[in-house]
């Protein structure tokens, strides 16, 4: 009988432990900040350039473009400010939980998803590369859900000659 009350008392310890991890430990990155828009969660698996990251979202691997940014190559040939944005790139999110936005598109050309990509803190990737000018902003209609804000970035990092706007003659 003390075996089965020790049994019983060791199980319900152990699924009040799984209860409360459940409910605390893997909460969504929203719920950790709700200041986050409604999107994916996803991992960052590879850092490709300045303005595209490869994640994985329920172990499928995926390929995500920033919408409204234009990060200079870094890839098949290195432009001007090229490496330092995606080393820029690669610090911010890196291995980092990122949570996905879309706007109209879901996919680009070649195949890449379309996403404005926010930091768990709340930060929108692509402002940050724009506003650090490690990117410009560039707007390629439908996706203008945040072109304003991409913009004043711009007009930011122009204005106090951050990164390639001090670096490259830039267009």
């Amino acid at each position: 009988m003390a075996q089965r009350r020790l049994l019983v008392a060791v199980f319900l310890v152990a699924f009040v432990g799984f209860v409360l991890s459940e409910m605390f430990l893997n909460r969504s990155a929203r719920d950790a900040n709700p200041a986050l828009p409604p999107g994916e969660d996803a991992l960052v698996t590879r850092v490709v350039d300045g303005d595209t990251i490869q994640v994985q979202i329920n172990g499928v691997s995926y390929r995500v473009r920033y919408i409204g940014v234009d990060a200079p190559e870094s890839t098949k040939q290195v432009d001007c400010f090229g490496l330092e944005a995606s080393a820029f790139n690669q610090r911010l999110v890196g291995g980092q939980t990122v949570r996905l936005e879309r706007d109209v598109n879901e996919t680009d050309r070649y195949g890449r998803l379309l996403r404005y990509v926010y930091l768990l803190d709340g930060r929108m990737v692509n402002e940050e590369l724009v506003r650090e000018g490690y990117a410009v902003a560039r707007t390629f209609p439908p996706d203008v859900k945040h072109v304003d804000r991409l913009r004043r970035a711009e007009q930011e990092a122009r204005q106090a000659g951050r990164g390639l706007w001090s670096a490259c003659s830039i267009r």
